[in-house]
């Protein structure tokens, strides 16, 4: 046992993760547009580029104004890493800010923090103009938008190939339908989480977009508009963002602590449910055999939306623990053990 305990924490950064989730690149590095460097410029583009980058770890779009942030909004240096400007275009500040300080900044404020583990979205994007229909596809020059969107909204989104039989499958009633079957088929092979369809139309010089997620049994719809296709795109993602982060961030104070044990482990899965409870305060309770025990901060409906994105199973409630060993015929009787805490949700891989 304190051998599989040493091997648990050694290997929790070295292995990578199983599940389909995607850990999120540059979480921390917001790129805000600016159309000058002057000092005044700058810092504008800075209190703009804070408060993208706690609406993308908090998902609450007040949450930037909240009164437990009012000195860092005073003085943002003090959670920023390094800054710089890229000549574009478009010309951008951009802002690293430091996860340790960032993070504990938000704590101390009372907010909720997405960690970098986050649902890999697969992206079907379809866009009506002038020039004609086009489905954008991994590789275009038409999908930088949309990938610049999602990193500013801190979204890991994966595009399809966009080939003829994909073409086919993605029309616009397929896009706009509430069926999401035939999408699902042409949507296997990415092994992403989430399904995002997204019917884009240009009118009169403006752009507006119909959107539908579906993550599992849940799915969520709406509309935006925008100035061209960054706007649009960058709407689209903001919606998805807020919407996901309502499902997996965990509210401080929401719920009291919970015990959650996981059957089926080995070295590899220590590492995925390590990384996916990070958001949730996780504290390693006990080992037992393939079992572990976890206690947790965070609601039921939160968990299990995480820990769907390992594809772990809810173990029924009714449903009796596995057995303790009976004693040998013949050997000592051990002492009788301590009773064992019971958990409130239980899962298996």
């Amino acid at each position: 046992m304190r051998f599989l305990k040493f091997l648990f924490v050694g290997c929790l950064s070295v292995i990578s993760l199983t599940s389909h989730a995607e850990t999120v690149k540059g979480l921390y590095q917001v790129r805000q547009p600016v159309t000058g460097q002057t000092p005044e410029e700058r810092d504008q583009a800075t209190q703009q580029a804070l408060e993208t980058l706690v609406l993308r770890l908090t998902g609450d779009p007040r949450a930037a104004q909240s009164p437990g942030l009012a000195a860092v909004r005073k003085d943002p240096q003090q959670i920023i890493s390094q800054f710089g400007y890229d000549a574009g275009p478009p010309q951008v500040l951009k802002v690293d800010f430091d996860p340790t300080t960032t993070e504990q900044a938000l704590r101390r404020a009372g907010l909720a923090v997405w960690g970098a583990n986050r649902p890999s979205i697969l992206g079907w994007w379809l866009s009506d103009s002038a020039e004609g229909s086009s489905l954008v596809g991994d590789g275009q020059a038409s999908a930088a938008p949309l990938r610049r969107a999602a990193q500013h909204r801190g979204l890991p989104l994966r595009l399809p190939l966009a080939d003829l039989n994909e073409q086919i499958v993605a029309t616009a009633p397929n896009l706009e339908g509430a069926d999401p079957a035939p999408l699902r088929s042409a949507s296997d092979r990415y092994n992403a989480d989430a399904l995002l369809a997204v019917h884009a139309r240009e009118e009169g010089g403006q752009w507006q977009a119909k959107w539908r997620l579906w993550l599992g049994d849940q799915k969520e719809a709406g509309s935006v508009q925008g100035a061209d296709t960054a706007a649009v795109a960058d709407a689209v993602m903001l919606a998805v963002s807020e919407r996901l982060a309502s499902r997996f961030v965990a509210k401080p104070g929401a719920s009291g602590e919970q015990l959650l044990e996981v059957q089926g482990m080995n070295l590899e899965r220590y590492a995925t449910l390590g990384r996916l409870l990070e958001p949730f305060g996780a504290r390693l309770q006990s080992v037992d055999g393939d079992r572990v025990l976890y206690r947790v901060n965070g609601s039921a409906d939160q968990l299990r939306a995480q820990l769907s994105l390992a594809q772990l199973q809810e173990v029924p409630a009714g449903q009796a623990p596995t057995p303790v060993q009976p004693v040998v015929a013949g050997s000592a009787p051990a002492a009788a053990p301590a009773p064992a805490p019971t958990p409130q949700l239980r899962f298996h891989w």
